[in-house]
């Protein structure tokens, strides 16, 4: 059954990606509001699939902390899931930083080049930070939030890898404040697996974290303790030592 359910949504991603993108091209020149809106249905449109076909549901903990004003988000990163569902169950419009590469691949890159988002060349290295601090403030004058993943990559879960800095310097150069999330996508939607497994993925959204009159490296340090204890919540059996650690 599980082969079935993960052959039926890998054929409704098909089907689905490569008209919508064409419908995307159709609509470019409409304002970027209404291009969001309308590109950010397909993602909209995978989840519920995740959910009628796969059997992944989800739930928000956590939606009290959300402010109503400029933040820059850093979320945990295990699995693909997150990038769909942030798009469409968040308060305001995201702009993901992302290498810019990604706007070549064909049908899904048409979509994403088209929202504005923070594309960056990492081969220009230290110019490329200056580059996502410039783009980001823009897209936080817009009245949108900026996301990254501090891990760099889609971690498994139970995993973990040091933070990168790169959020929490955006965050703290602009002057506002990190909404941390963490979640468990990936015990049900692994990453780079074609099978899925049916679930209740949890995102929790953890209380601000400021950065006005702190260090990035205290900002950052704040931001992975407060993921990585959350995770530990969510999925307790992931980060139990073993018998040997435990004495």
């Amino acid at each position: 059954m599980l082969y079935l359910r993960a052959f039926l949504f890998q054929l409704f991603l098909i089907i689905t990606v490569i008209p919508y993108a064409f419908a995307c091209i159709l609509w470019a020149p409409l304002p970027l509001r209404w291009r969001y809106k309308l590109t950010t249905g397909w993602p909209r449109m995978v989840i519920w699939a995740a959910k009628v076909i796969l059997g992944i549901r989800w739930q928000i903990i956590g939606k009290e902390h959300l402010p109503d004003g400029p933040a820059v988000i850093l979320s945990k990163h295990q699995s693909a899931w997150e990038t769909f569902f942030f798009t469409v169950h968040l308060p305001r419009d995201v702009c993901f930083v992302y290498k810019k590469e990604l706007n070549r691949i064909p049908f899904f890159g048409w979509g994403l080049a088209l929202l504005n988002m923070i594309p960056i060349d990492r081969s220009k290295g230290r110019d490329a930070f200056e580059q996502v601090v410039t783009t980001g403030q823009l897209r936080l004058n817009e009245g949108r939030w900026p996301l990254l993943f501090p891990e760099g990559t889609r971690v498994p879960p139970g995993k973990r890898v040091r933070y990168k800095h790169g959020g929490a310097a955006l965050a703290t150069q602009c002057q506002v404040p990190v909404i941390p999330i963490a979640h468990n996508a990936g015990e049900y939607w692994p990453k780079g697996k074609f099978l899925k497994k049916p679930g209740l993925i949890t995102v929790s959204i953890g209380p601000l974290i400021p950065t006005a009159g702190r260090t990035v490296n205290e900002v950052n340090q704040d931001v992975e303790h407060w993921i990585e204890s959350e995770m530990q919540r969510l999925n307790p059996e992931r980060y139990e030592l073993p018998a040997s650690q435990a004495r």
